[in-house]
């Protein structure tokens, strides 16, 4: 009889929300067990979308580098007529210059970043349990029990402390917990195929075909004359998604595009509902959801992969300051505090997005084919609306201000407040973000005199905390709104826990002590 797997933390799903998990608990010391029923990671493209914060959260565990390298940044957007005159071009390829180490999307197929977590984890003593797929799960208050089933039909029980479910839209733990999942479907099928194409367009924009029923879009993939083309068959198309064969999507990007263009060679296509749901709550007891098996979305804006690896991030510190900290499990309850509400605002912000560039209605075709084309360039070519898009795509603008793990006393004078993403900005040369890696809390102080910037001793908790003096110059004035000395204590997520001007140590010893005890 085979014996039973003890760890601190099971993960069911190792796509990039379940590796992204298990690379950040690996940053943390806290033991764990991965599984997926799939043989390895995912042999196709699917999203592609890389937005800052996941390159900064990369940062940490030094694969952001590597991304970029292996990656292309979305430079331009070129907009087309049917029949391919060009009504008219965006540059975004610095669209967030100041605002992040990374100010740009980076399109990098799943299957890459599924690649690169997998190895970080390999190179670092870990590995997932492939071909196990979860047969059924029970937790008490103590202990959550999974009982897993291998390609050769054994069966092994696994018994963790918490459980997360990463694993998809069709998430067996969803189903196993109850939660609900509850939203809408757009009407039409869509499809995507990853091609070689021959035509007169260069290899350096998104290329986004106008039509009066929607948008054909060419996004360039890494490698020479590589494609992927997004669109929609029009509203009435009664096949169902697993009939349509290639040459129809084929003939219908044509027909739709209208464009001089041959496909040479097809590495991959799918078509697809376009889903809005998400769950109630995000846990359960001592179990967790994340990514797709919490939340599904339109694909505008490629938030998917990057949300799901946004929820790993936010839990994994949380499980493991009550795993190896013996913080409060309270903490645990601002996962579902903080991530519900920013799924409900992706949702709808998507579903807005999505309706300009897919939606059959006559007026938004209006505006999607004669009037947003040529304003595009001329509205994001205004500062204060480029800066606004940035924040919004690459979701470096996801804050929790109104959350229990936020302390707004005495932020009322700084232009940044607790539950803020920590601001990017340069020391010495460098972003300050080089400087905040450790799997820590984060004690920032801004003083003109190094002695000033120190806060003291605080305790017990000084093992949890790293310290760091930072020059009070120009650009920290103006991006906090102050030219006096002050401390910002940041989670180990970089958010702002509290910012000050008291730079005692009784304000981090009084915030800790709330974690846990």
């Amino acid at each position: 009889m085979a014996t039973t797997i003890k760890t601190d933390v099971i993960i069911i799903g190792a796509g990039p929300t379940g590796l992204a998990l298990a690379c950040q608990l690996t940053r943390y010391g806290v033991d764990f067990v991965i599984v997926d029923k799939a043989e390895g990671v995912t042999p196709y493209s699917k999203a592609l979308g890389v937005h800052a914060r996941t390159l900064e959260i990369y940062e940490q565990i030094d694969l952001a580098q590597k991304a970029v390298e292996q990656g292309t940044v979305a430079g331009r957007v070129r907009m087309l007529e049917r029949g391919g005159e060009v009504v008219g071009e965006v540059d975004l390829s610095n669209v967030g210059e100041g605002l992040s180490a990374y100010p740009y999307m980076l399109v990098l197929e799943q299957s890459r970043n599924e690649q690169l977590m997998y190895d970080w984890l390999k190179s670092h003593g870990r590995d997932v349990l492939w071909q196990t797929e979860l047969e059924t799960f029970s937790q008490d208050t103590a202990t959550v029990t999974a009982h897993v089933k291998n390609s050769s039909g054994e069966s092994q029980t696994i018994e963790g402390k918490y459980l997360v479910g990463c694993d998809g839209p069709h998430s067996p733990v969803r189903h196993g917990l109850d939660l609900n999942f509850e939203g809408s479907t757009f009407g039409r099928l869509f499809y995507v195929a990853d091609v070689r194409i021959d035509w007169s367009f260069r290899h350096d924009a998104l290329t986004v075909c106008i039509a009066p029923h929607g948008v054909v879009a060419f996004f360039p993939m890494p490698g020479e004359k590589r494609w992927r083309i997004v669109g929609a068959f029009p509203e009435g198309h009664e096949q169902e998604e697993d009939e349509v064969l290639y040459e129809e999507i084929e003939a219908r990007i044509k027909e739709e595009a209208q464009l001089e263009l041959d496909i040479t060679r097809v590495d991959w296509f799918s078509t697809y509902k376009v889903h809005t749901r998400h769950v109630d709550r995000f846990s359960s007891g001592r179990c967790f959801v994340a990514g797709d098996a919490a939340h599904i979305h339109t694909p505008a804006g490629g938030q998917g992969m990057n949300t799901g690896i946004q929820d790993a991030y936010n839990l994994a510190w949380k499980l493991a300051l009550v795993l190896k900290h013996s913080a409060h499990e309270r903490i645990l309850d601002t996962y579902n505090e903080e991530r519900l509400p920013n799924a409900k605002r992706l949702t709808a912000t998507t579903d807005r997005m999505f309706n300009l560039a897919a939606g059959n209605d006559w007026f938004v075709g209006l505006i999607r084919t004669t009037i947003f084309p040529p304003m595009a360039k001329y509205i994001l070519s205004i500062e204060a609306i480029r800066k606004k898009f940035f924040i919004m795509i690459s979701q470096i603008g996801i804050r929790y201000r109104d959350n229990s793990l936020s302390r707004h006393d005495g932020d009322d004078d700084f232009e940044v407040k607790a539950g803020d993403r920590m601001p990017y900005f340069l020391v010495d040369g460098k972003s300050i973000y080089d400087r905040l890696r450790a799997p820590k809390f984060h004690l920032v102080s801004f003083s003109e005199d190094d002695r000033r910037g120190e806060p003291g001793e605080i305790g017990s908790y000084a093992d949890l905390v790293d310290h760091h003096v930072v020059p009070l110059n120009a650009q920290v004035m103006e991006i906090f709104g102050t030219n006096k000395p002050f401390n910002v204590l940041l989670r180990p997520d970089n958010y702002i826990s509290y910012i000050s001007p008291d730079t005692s140590p009784r304000a981090v010893i009084d915030y800790l002590r709330e974690i846990f005890e």
